[in-house]
């Protein structure tokens, strides 16, 4: 899997079920980061209705 440079992003778009821990219990600090964005969804359908919208805003 590759390693993602989130760091380097202007934003930051975090698809996840809900705020709970993972398997491993410990706190990702991105989700604190100012440029991070939670959208509380399924992943398959949070990302489905998040390319629909930047479709419709780019057209």
């Amino acid at each position: 899997m590759p390693i993602l440079d989130v760091d380097r992003a202007r934003s930051i778009i975090v698809i996840k079920r809900s705020m709970g821990a993972g398997h491993a219990g410990i706190d990702n600090e991105l989700y604190a980061d100012p440029r991070t964005s939670m959208l509380f969804r399924d992943a398959k359908a949070g990302l489905r209705e998040l390319v629909a919208a930047v479709q419709t805003y780019v057209r």
